[in-house]
């Protein structure tokens, strides 16, 4: 008998299975080609963004900018030298850098560009937050609260990019640890530290910095918390109110971080009128570092020739430094003028331009609006002198603090 072997199933059997071995051989490469593509329109968008931003910047600075001749710039030739590296800007941050390089061309105070990897970018939009209600603050804060993870400290890049802290302020969890003004940030849980960044997802929990003091290595444990920009500075004026003994003297000290609405003033008046500060035999006006927004009233405060609501007529020093900006400089020119006390520490910013805030892109641009004269003189880029000069870089601010240490000594008579 003859086998009869039928080779038709097994012709199809083959047929199919070099079919599938050929879609699979293909489906990675469809998956790879469909993946760089998204990949490549993820890219673009973003770029479109950056460029996007970037323009927005320039049209308002060229539009809202105080001095409408841009101080003699050619701003359109600016765009041109600064839109290639806008273009190949490849992260958030490379932006900003681009941004600030093409506005410092302004030589402006109040004019920069923060993002939100930077504190100062929920600082201003809490301070401005009247303003940018109308220009779109619910889309960068949707729950109305403006709010970022961090220990309560104002710091700046030092020479090696790294983080120092310029300003420790009362009752946060950086001065409950022990931190200093001077401390250099290296890391934070081993990684490189970062303001924001660093934070995030670690309110609550203890987070391990390293840091440099006084050329030392040490690490400190501090526990992060959700910062909100105006309680914490009206919160910190509170906390600084204290009595200094001295030479057989009660120094009152208070220390002002940001004059940014009346509440900052109000609260100083309260303090100055109840225990302790009412019973010390003179104050100490700490106006360094943190933000602007005084008016000149706020002198009547201090000045005996006021009306008679005046709650202070003891001897008063103030305090100013490098940081000192805004407003507060208004405050040590008046007072400087006028002889109310002594101002000691060192020549204040001189950044007095009047400025407002926009939410541009996903960071915020503050921009010098209004020039500023005070009694017929601009203080731009000039500054206020002290009375009393006492040179102290950030580091030994933490150590013993030079400036806070001589008007004790002026105002305890020793």
């Amino acid at each position: 008998m003859k086998k009869v072997i039928n080779l038709a199933p097994s012709r199809r059997h083959f047929l199919r299975l070099t079919s599938m071995a050929a879609a699979s051989a293909l489906a990675p490469t469809v998956l790879w080609a469909e993946q760089r593509e998204a990949a490549d329109s993820a890219t673009s968008q973003a770029v479109s963004a950056r460029i996007a931003t970037f323009e927005e910047v320039w049209r308002t600075a060229r539009d809202r900018f105080y001095d409408p001749h841009l101080h003699g710039l050619d701003w359109s030739a600016v765009r041109e030298r600064y839109l290639l590296d806008a273009t190949r800007a490849s992260s958030e941050e490379a932006l900003a850098s681009v941004i600030n390089s093409m506005l410092s061309e302004l030589h402006a105070s109040h004019t920069r560009y923060y993002p939100p990897y930077e504190p100062e970018y929920y600082q201003l939009s809490d301070i401005f937050a009247g303003v940018l209600r109308r220009r779109g603050l619910e889309r960068a804060f949707p729950s109305g609260l403006i709010s970022y993870p961090g220990i309560g400290v104002l710091s700046r890049l030092d020479m090696q990019g790294r983080s120092m802290i310029t300003g420790v302020i009362e009752g946060t969890p950086a001065q409950q640890a022990g931190l200093l003004a001077g401390d250099v940030i290296v890391f934070a849980e081993g990684a490189p530290f970062q303001p924001v960044q660093s934070f995030r997802g670690q309110v609550g929990k203890e987070v391990l910095l390293g840091l440099r003091r006084a050329g030392a290595f040490m690490q400190i444990s501090v526990t992060p918390v959700d910062i909100e920009p105006n309680k914490m500075f009206l919160d910190g004026l509170k906390a600084s109110a204290r009595i200094i003994p001295a030479n057989g003297r009660r120094i009152g000290y208070v220390h002002v971080w940001c004059y940014a609405g009346s509440v900052h003033q109000r609260t100083l008046e309260h303090l100055l009128s109840h225990s302790p500060l009412n019973d010390a035999d003179a104050l100490i006006w700490d106006l360094r570092d943190g933000w602007g927004g005084a008016i000149p009233e706020y002198l009547d405060l201090f000045n005996t020739r006021a009306p008679e609501n005046v709650k202070w007529r003891k001897p008063v020093a103030m305090l100013v430094n490098g940081g000192t900006r805004s407003g507060k400089e208004i405050l040590a020119y008046g007072f400087k003028k006028y002889r109310l006390g002594e101002v000691i520490g060192s020549r204040t910013e001189g950044a007095v331009l009047a400025a407002t805030a926009f939410l541009i892109g996903g960071g915020l641009l503050l921009l010098a609006v209004e020039d500023v004269q005070v009694d017929g003189e601009r203080l731009e880029g000039v500054g206020v002198a002290p009375t009393i000069e006492v040179q102290a870089d950030p580091a030994s601010i933490g150590l013993g603090d030079p400036q806070l240490n001589r008007a004790i000594a002026v105002l305890s008579g020793a």
